[in-house]
């Protein structure tokens, strides 16, 4: 792997051992995957925040990183906490967990990293330009940028993400590289999608089918082209699509990123590489979806009654949260609802009213945080329903929840009535 003066003087330790430990870092990850070179990075995104997923030890790792010396180069934000870090309180949260959240926010500071906790970070500043090269590590936050905006970055580890913006740079494997980008795999979609909730199950079936591959989208650009966009909201992306299309793009990639590792898809007709060129390797392989019927039915268990309903997997838009204003306007709810969100997108969403229509039906508009890394086991929830396929594929294992699944609709419906009308979802 060649490297430039400055990356061997810095693997050398000539600009501290933190450096020098980041260094090593993406040196040993570069000679495993086969990198030629490093790449200079624009952004970083750092996973693994939670306390309920770091602990002490990954605490006490962060806290050596920086007396070490180790500070980013780069614009870096963070993925979801365990709990909201303003409002933690009214959110449930055990102090000990809250104490032990903010110490790990608190060393992350130290290294210089933007507390920002969200997983769309391209919502709240953050939104890399075409071919961009990144270091981010939230899986869903890798498939939007490097699907919907072009940019181009492998889905890293928490350490390895963290060692790219101390070193500003990481090695040029897979997915930046043009040979890796093509789809592998043609999906021809046949059934009909309405909502979000239908892109979230068309992710999880496609996701667990190709795994690792890269597909490509036939059929869609009609659906997603043709959502009404609400022109007064501010514009969050440069894709030139409805925000209605964005958040079922964002909940597609989310899905797949889940239930298989798919780092980086196309859509036919609308995401920027299919739009400059042919997209599809020689040999791909073609998959037909004619129902999603499967798909819920995997996403969906035989729980009836309802206490805790979960939005915003990932981090909901301005315009998904108007949505669950509209929603929830002058009902009074049963089961506790979570819309989940970055902090600048919920103080866009209260100046606009929604987040105050939220709480007077008995809902919260909830930042920093998420269902899948929030310690809601312990704040006495069970069951939850969603739209989103990441959180319903995610929560029975990570949260020991059961789950339903199904349309926005749907989810308030039983936010509501604190039950789940059995129907058929698809």
């Amino acid at each position: 792997m060649h490297l430039t003066t400055e990356e061997r003087a810095m693997l050398a330790g000539d600009q501290g051992p933190g450096v020098q430990k980041a260094m090593e870092i993406i040196a040993a990850l570069g000679k495993i995957y086969g990198a030629e070179a490093l790449v200079p990075v624009s952004s970083v995104q750092v996973s693994g925040v939670s306390y309920k997923n770091l602990g002490d030890a990954g605490v006490a790792f962060l806290h050596e990183w920086a007396e070490q010396g180790a500070r980013v180069r780069v614009p870096t934000t963070l993925n979801p906490a365990g709990m909201d870090l303003t409002g933690w309180q009214e959110q449930g949260i055990p102090e000990a967990f809250a104490h032990k959240q903010m110490e790990v926010i608190a060393a992350f500071a130290e290294i210089g990293i933007t507390t920002t906790c969200t997983c769309t970070p391209y919502f709240v500043g953050y939104e890399p330009k075409f071919g961009a090269h990144l270091a981010w590590a939230e899986s869903s936050a890798v498939s939007y940028a490097n699907s919907v905006l072009g940019a181009r970055t492998n889905r890293e580890g928490g350490p390895s993400a963290l060692a790219a913006a101390i070193a500003g740079r990481t090695a040029g494997y897979g997915l930046h590289l043009d040979a890796n980008r093509k789809a592998n795999y043609v999906v021809d979609v046949r059934c009909p999608m309405r909502s979000p909730a239908d892109y979230g199950a068309l992710g999880y079936y496609v996701g667990q089918q190709v795994r690792q591959g890269c597909p490509l989208f036939c059929n869609l650009a009609e659906p997603l082209l043709t959502l009404e966009q609400d022109f007064g909201l501010p514009v969050y992306q440069s894709t030139g699509l409805p925000d209605p299309a964005v958040d079922r793009l964002k909940a597609l990639g989310a899905a797949m990123a889940a239930s298989g590792a798919v780092a980086l898809y196309h859509v036919e007709g609308i995401t920027p590489e299919s739009l400059r060129g042919d997209v599809v390797a020689p040999g791909a392989e073609t998959l037909v979806i004619e129902s999603l019927d499967e798909a819920y039915a995997a996403l969906n268990g035989p729980v009836e009654a309802i206490d805790f309903v979960g939005l915003g997997c990932p981090h909901a838009s301005l315009d998904e949260i108007r949505r669950v204003a509209e929603l929830v306007k002058g009902r009074r709810l049963t089961a506790t609802l979570w819309v989940t969100t970055a902090g600048h997108t919920r103080q866009l969403a209260s100046e606009r009213g929604w987040v105050q229509t939220i709480e007077a039906a008995g809902g919260k508009v909830v930042a920093d945080t998420c269902v899948v890394v929030a310690p809601v086991t312990e704040l006495g929830f069970r069951t939850v329903v969603t739209n989103a396929g990441k959180a319903a594929f995610y929560s029975p294992g990570h949260s020991g929840l059961a789950v339903r699944f199904g349309s926005l609709e749907q989810c308030i419906e039983a936010a509501a009535t604190g039950r789940w009308e059995v129907k058929s979802e698809a």
